[in-house]
């Protein structure tokens, strides 16, 4: 009964991690894809 309860637990350790992970990942890729676009936007700007 104890290794089931500790794999239980991993299991949700795991999950908890990995949902952290990818929500701290999407927002990080959506702040970089705004910046290059700025950035993007400068340019052409500057250029015209």
């Amino acid at each position: 009964m104890k290794a089931s309860t500790q794999r239980l637990t991993l299991l949700l350790l795991a999950a908890a991690l990995i949902s952290l992970f990818s929500a701290s990942c999407r927002n990080t890729i959506r702040s970089a894809g705004r910046d290059v676009e700025s950035a993007g936007d400068h340019i052409q700007r500057a250029t015209q």
